[in-house]
């Protein structure tokens, strides 16, 4: 009987642990892509027509932890290049290429480089044939903020890692 109990015990921990991994938990601290201290406060400056990114970094940075403020100790997440481009290739079939290149560094509130800038490129491509398409492509809008959303995941992953090289004194 003692024997039985033991194997009740096992599998009974055994499972309360497996609940336990199943359902997401960690010991704060042990979060392997939590955001490194420096960065936990960040305010973004994003050139003009940019909402979609500014909306997709804001989710995705407060998600792993980041505070969005003004204060004057938050460093600056700053968008130095916005640069969307939409590419046709014609044939037989038309084929579209958006691509859309960001450009990022984190500065201090004085705009001192913190991290080299960073380059980031997202794309995604389909085809279409010219002769069956009446209406405006909803295909192209889609993918915009796919490849928007992309970028956005990239920056924050990038932040989130701490892999940004440092700036040079």
């Amino acid at each position: 009987m003692h024997l039985v109990q033991r194997v009740a015990a096992v599998v009974l921990t055994l499972g309360l642990s497996a609940g336990l991994v199943g359902c997401g938990f960690h010991l704060k601290g042990s979060n392997p892509t939590a955001t490194p201290l420096v960065y936990n406060k960040l305010t973004l400056v994003l050139p003009d027509n940019t909402d979609e990114l500014e909306n997709r970094l804001s989710i995705y940075l407060s998600a792993t932890g980041v505070q969005l403020s003004n204060s004057n100790d938050a460093y600056v997440l700053r968008i130095l290049d916005y640069t969307p481009r939409r590419q046709l290739l014609n044939g037989k079939l038309t084929e579209v290429l958006l691509r859309l290149t960001v450009t990022f560094q984190i500065e201090d509130r004085q705009g001192n480089k913190i991290t080299e800038p960073r380059t980031l490129t997202a794309s995604r491509s389909y085809q279409y044939d010219v002769a069956t398409v009446n209406t405006d492509n909803q295909q192209e809008s889609y993918l915009d903020k796919i490849v928007i959303d992309d970028v956005a995941q990239q920056i924050t992953r990038q932040i989130a890692a701490n892999r940004l090289p440092k700036a040079q004194s």
